[in-house]
């Protein structure tokens, strides 16, 4: 952990953090979707030719995966984090294939004090995932809660 613990008043509404990128390999992809989403699409390649997707295609959950890696790693292991109730919305909107660069970004969209708990503070946030020409591939939007800074 480097730099200063992040607390609920760190996340602003309009903040925006660049979390990092990832290039995904055919490796990576068929292993991933071996384990968690085993559909021909992501762990055949020869059956993907034959595809809506007309070739092998990353899990969309590989791709939020790696999103909440680079979360981690970049600010919540750092902050005072108490995890989420959940997302709203997830979008895969362009495939990830093998060889795609996706830069990953976080947006506050909100941000209120707990009603119940005066000591924690929610947080929304938009995630956008953009390849290397610049295609928007995922969105994901929730809350995350983090503890008030004390005093």
């Amino acid at each position: 952990m480097t730099g200063p613990l992040l607390y609920w008043e760190d996340f602003p509404v309009g903040d925006t953090m660049e979390m990092g990128s990832h290039t995904f390999t055919e490796a990576e992809i068929i292993a991933f979707a071996r384990q968690f989403d085993p559909q021909p699409f992501h762990i055949d390649p020869e059956a993907a030719k034959n595809s809506f997707f007309k070739g092998l295609i990353a899990s969309g959950w590989h791709t939020c995966a790696i999103a909440m890696r680079l979360m981690v790693d970049k600010y919540v292991a750092r902050s005072a984090s108490l995890g989420s109730p959940g997302l709203d919305n997830i979008r895969w909107v362009t495939p990830v294939r093998a060889g795609d660069t996706i830069s990953y970004r976080r947006t506050t969209t909100a941000a209120r004090p707990s009603e119940s708990k005066p000591d924690i503070g929610l947080v929304h946030s938009r995630w956008e995932a953009v390849n290397q020409r610049g295609e928007s591939v995922m969105t994901m939007e929730g809350w995350g809660m983090f503890r008030r800074r004390p005093g």
